[in-house]
């Protein structure tokens, strides 16, 4: 009689690990979309040239896909970002034909930066509608914030293309720099390395910076200020179960 209470602590303890693990492959979960948002990255600067581009819009389909599934997204939505998987699709397709040609590598940079700009709306609107703070919301709030900074990196990488001068004054750049850059504005970190040359780009900059620097104090902040006490609550009851 006395062996089962004795099992069920032990059967307890690796609950916690457990969830924390499936949050990061659950399609349900903010973890995985996480995760797809540091693979797009690292695949961007590993393959951003040439046919390889069409891994990188793979993995954004896939991440999208996720964004719209954990943030329980409007089927109206839904519908707009399957236009925009489909138009992937035919960049992707074109971009295998045709490899080299500008026009085309602005192209892949626009759909991209499309695939990305509703899926942080649709987080956030998620995040709101939540009356709970917990884990998911912190994930939530961190994969926005990446998110745009994914968005900007597109959106300088099709003006680099498309634009008639140069986008950082001596060059246009790689995409490699077009992440650094983004993300070195959306912190407002600034290395003052790579500068846009002139306009859009420069407004562009502008506007990435006071909506990174915004969201962190705003969204992200209070998720994490709100889902801190929970934790106090915790650690404050330990001594009264003594």
């Amino acid at each position: 009689m006395g062996d089962p209470p004795e099992e069920r602590p032990e059967r307890s303890r690796p609950r916690r690990p457990r969830r924390l693990i499936e949050a990061f492959y659950s399609p349900n979960s903010y973890g995985l979309v996480l995760l797809l948002i540091l693979l797009t990255y690292g695949v961007s600067i590993t393959f951003s040239e040439g046919r390889a581009v069409s891994i990188v819009v793979a993995v954004q389909i896939a991440t999208v896909w996720v964004v719209l599934r954990a943030s329980e997204a409007r089927r109206r939505l839904q519908m707009i970002a399957g236009v925009f998987a489909v138009l992937s699709a035919l960049a992707v397709i074109l971009n295998l034909i045709i490899p080299d040609q500008v026009a085309n590598r602005g192209l892949m940079a626009v759909v991209s930066g499309l695939l990305y700009l509703g899926a942080p709306f649709s987080i956030i609107r998620h995040l709101v509608l939540r009356r709970t703070v917990d884990r998911e919301t912190v994930l939530g709030a961190v994969s926005a914030y990446l998110m745009i900074g994914m968005f900007f990196a597109f959106a300088y990488r099709a003006l680099g293309d498309i634009q008639a001068g140069p986008f950082f004054g001596t060059s246009d750049g790689t995409f490699p720099q077009d992440l650094f850059f983004s993300f070195t504005t959306l912190t407002t970190t600034g290395y003052g390395n790579l500068i846009p040359a002139g306009n859009p780009g420069q407004s562009f900059a502008v506007l990435e910076m006071l909506i990174g620097q915004l969201f962190l104090v705003t969204a992200v902040a209070k998720a994490v200020s709100a889902w801190q006490p929970r934790r106090r609550e915790g650690t404050r009851d330990l001594p009264n179960a003594e």
